[in-house]
C-alpha cells in the first residue's frame, strides 16, 4: 500500500489484485477516505482464497464473502447460459474496495480501477474516459464521457487479448453498467458471443491445459486468431452485437463497445449517447 509519485492516487497490491485508487474531496475527506480503503483491502484475497471451489462452479451454493456475494449475484443474472462468478471477480473487488472508501466520506468523484475494470463514483463533474481498442497496442477507439445523470457505477473490459481467458474472438469488449461486477460479467458473456465457431483461423485450446485451476475446465478458449476477412469480420462482431442488445433491452447494462480487427460496433442508449468513436468526439 503505498501513494504513487503525483500524490493523488493510492496504489493497493496483493498477489493478483493490483488497485488504482483516486478520491476527489476536501483533504480530510480523502486522506480518510484512503484510510478506509486501505483497512478494507487486507481481508480480501485471503476471503475469496477460501471460496474459490464454490467461485469457479457454475452451479455452486450461494458464498459468503462481501465479494463473492457480489460475483454471484452479478454472474446469476446471466443464468441458465455457462458462466461462473469468477467471470466477475475484479469487478466485485473494485465495487467493494469503492463501497468500503466513500462511506461516509463527501467526495465529488471516486474511482477503483482493478486492472482496467472500474468502479465509479461521481457526485458532480465529469468522467472522461477512454475506450481501448486492442489490449495489445493500447491504442484507444472511442471515449467515454459520464455525467451523474448518467448512473453508470462500473466500466470493465474483457477479450481473448486479455487477462483472462475468452471462449470468443473480440479484440476488447468494454461495458458500461450500474455496477463494476455487472459490467465484468456483461463484458465476459458479450466477448464469448464475438466469435466464428467452425473458422480454421481461429487456435484454440482447452482452458485446464493452459490454466489447470481454471474456471472453464475443458471448454475451448481462444489463443490466436489469423487475419480475417472483412465479411468474417463482420459475422463475428454481429453475435456481440446481437447479445449486447439483448442485455440492453433487459437493463443488464447501459452501452457496449465491441472492437475487433479494428472495426467496432457501439451499442447505446437510445435517449443519448455514453460512448462515442474516437474520430467523432476529437472532430
Amino acid at each position: 500500500m503505498r501513494m504513487l509519485p503525483d500524490g493523488r492516487r493510492l496504489h493497493l497490491s496483493h498477489g493478483p489484485i493490483d488497485l488504482i485508487v483516486e478520491a476527489v474531496g476536501d483533504p480530510s475527506e480523502r486522506s480518510q477516505a484512503y484510510i478506509q480503503a486501505q483497512n478494507a483491502f487486507a481481508d480480501i484475497l485471503p476471503t475469496l482464497v477460501q471460496e474459490l471451489p464454490r467461485l469457479r462452479s457454475p452451479s455452486g451454493p450461494v458464498p459468503n464473502g462481501p465479494v463473492a456475494c457480489r460475483m454471484h449475484a452479478a454472474t446469476a443474472r446471466f443464468a441458465p447460459e455457462f458462466i461462473t462468478p469468477m467471470a466477475a471477480v475484479a469487478g466485485s473487488v473494485a465495487d467493494y474496495m469503492l463501497e468500503k472508501m466513500i462511506a461516509g466520506r463527501t467526495l465529488s468523484r471516486a474511482y477503483v480501477n482493478n486492472g482496467g475494470d472500474i468502479a465509479l463514483h461521481l457526485a458532480d463533474g465529469v468522467f472522461r474516459i477512454g475506450v481501448c481498442d486492442d489490449p495489445v497496442t493500447g491504442a484507444a477507439g472511442g471515449i467515454v464521457d459520464l455525467r451523474p445523470e448518467d448512473g453508470i457505477g462500473g466500466i470493465a473490459t474483457s477479450g481473448w487479448k486479455g487477462r483472462s481467458h475468452s471462449l470468443g474472438i473480440a479484440d476488447a469488449v468494454t461495458v458500461l453498467a450500474t455496477t463494476a461486477a455487472q459490467a465484468d460479467a456483461a463484458a465476459t458473456m458479450i466477448a464469448n458471443q464475438v466469435d466464428l465457431p467452425d473458422s480454421t483461423k481461429v487456435t484454440r485450446e482447452r482452458a485446464c491445459d493452459l490454466s489447470p485451476d481454471s474456471d472453464l475446465g475443458d471448454l475451448l478458449v481462444t489463443t490466436g486468431v489469423a487475419p480475417l476477412s472483412p465479411l468474417e469480420i463482420d459475422a463475428a462482431l454481429q453475435g456481440g452485437e446481437q447479445a449486447a442488445r439483448i442485455y440492453l433491452e433487459d437493463d443488464r447494462i447501459a452501452a457496449a463497445y465491441i472492437a475487433l480487427a479494428g472495426e467496432r460496433r457501439i451499442i447505446d442508449t437510445n435517449h443519448h449517447q455514453i460512448i462515442t468513436a474516437r474520430e467523432a468526439a476529437c472532430a
